[in-house]
């Protein structure tokens, strides 16, 4: 039966009226090994601070995911979570705690979108490049000079019609594509011309912006076709919760304003999950605020940092 576009509107929205959004939404924030530069460092691994707050500023709670678990310890986390965050850092793609738990999760992920289990990833500098990694099987990312440097966004042909973009103020987005107060601390980028070769990726993921250090075009910004997967290659948390004096560490409103905007996005993204920890005691336990973080400095690229064993 052919029914009018009308017709299929009103049913999408009375269908996803139906479920109801999840206003205490949970996130994980995936821990990464220590670094050894780092002398404030206890135990094992860390998470920014910056993350933390850059959820919590959207309305949610964070939960800590550490990565000396087992995967039937991360398998009973994901069903208590509502989505999960990939933080920037620096540790192996591919052999590293932090990529063996990635793609726990990300497999974990896969299974439940398709089963209509709706769970978000967000993946942010280092997280951007562990989700190329686990869709292509492969390492493709390459040199670029982008370690402290902010940039403007390059938008792609219906970027602003995206799932991320699209409800972003046009003032923001012209501020996005004209400024340069998105903030890069990388040294590793996936390139256009290698997302362009690998079929996975080109299948997987659609391109949302574009950058370049002068030399070599690399994506900045991304969101999956079929699952509510995104990633940024810059650092939306920075810009109100960091403050080393360092070029790329940008402070104005309109960058403050969209790192609020894409929090905003993906915490709205997690309130479509219904999962929920089997007690509020188990809940509470999980919870960030268990941790007191450690004030590194003014000097630290993170100013504060949660340490796990």
């Amino acid at each position: 039966m052919c029914l009018p576009a009308v017709v299929w509107a009103v049913l999408a929205a009375c269908a996803s009226a139906s479920v109801p959004l999840n206003y205490r939404p949970v996130i994980g924030v995936l821990a990464q090994e220590n670094l050894e530069s780092d002398t404030h460092a206890q135990g094992s691994s860390y998470i920014a601070a910056s993350y933390v707050k850059y959820l919590e500023s959207a309305g949610a709670r964070v939960v800590p995911i550490r990565i000396n678990g087992s995967e039937e310890d991360y398998t009973k986390i994901f069903y208590s979570i509502n989505g999960l965050l990939l933080p920037g850092g620096d540790v192996d793609l591919q052999k590293s705690q932090f990529s063996r738990v990635s793609k726990i999760f990300y497999e974990l992920a896969i299974k439940a979108n398709d089963a209509a289990d709706y769970f978000p990833i967000w993946g942010t500098c280092q997280g951007f490049q562990q989700l190329t990694v686990l869709t292509s099987s492969k390492n493709l990312l390459t040199l670029t000079n982008t370690k402290a440097v902010a940039l403007p966004l390059v938008f792609t042909q219906g970027a602003q019609n995206s799932r991320l973009f699209k409800n972003f103020p046009k003032d923001l987005l012209l501020a996005l594509s004209e400024e340069n107060i998105t903030s890069n601390f990388h040294s590793w980028s996936l390139s256009l011309q290698n997302y362009t070769r690998n079929a996975k990726l080109k299948r997987f993921y659609k391109v949302l912006s574009t950058n370049s250090d002068g030399r070599k075009e690399f994506i900045s910004t991304m969101e999956a076709y079929r699952y509510p997967f995104y990633a940024v290659q810059w650092h939306p948390e920075k810009s109100p919760f960091e403050w080393v004096d360092k070029p790329g560490m940008i402070h104005s409103v309109s960058a403050v304003r969209a790192s609020f905007y894409t929090a905003s996005f993906f915490v709205s993204e997690a309130m479509k999950n219904q999962h929920r920890f089997p007690s509020p005691q188990e809940e509470e336990k999980a919870l960030i605020y268990n941790y007191t973080p450690v004030f590194k400095g003014l000097d630290a690229i993170f100013m504060q940092n949660y340490y796990f064993d």
